[in-house]
């Protein structure tokens, strides 16, 4: 996922089981392949990887989705199939990147202070 305050752009599709994102170059490239679906995914999609968020809409916590769960939400575990649907039926939007980008270190836990005795 891109870093620092660039615009970051996504498609949210809010399917039956669960919410599904796919990170996108532009909302102008998904509009633009929409009209012409014989433009490479490759220039539209930021990531090929598709994302949930456990039905917390498009800014809940994002993890990668299952194939299981591909499956029980498109019919289809394939990829370039799903992101297809994703592009053509979901909403594209934009945000800032610098909240909420990168990896966290989970490992560390929270980070908040302790009392001390």
């Amino acid at each position: 996922m891109p870093r620092g305050n660039a615009a970051v752009t996504k498609v949210h599709f809010q399917g039956k089981t669960d919410d599904f994102i796919v990170f996108v170059e532009s909302a102008e490239d998904v509009a633009k392949w929409k009209k012409d679906s014989s433009i490479p995914l490759a220039q539209v999609v930021n990531s090929f990887k598709i994302m949930v968020t456990h039905k917390q809409g498009a800014q809940g916590q994002l993890d990668e989705a299952s194939n299981a769960s591909l499956e029980n939400e498109f019919g289809t575990k394939n990829e370039d199939e799903v992101i297809k649907k994703i592009l053509t039926d979901g909403q594209a939007q934009t945000s800032e990147a610098s909240e909420r980008s990168g990896d966290r270190n989970e490992t560390k836990g929270p980070r908040q202070g302790h009392p001390t005795a």
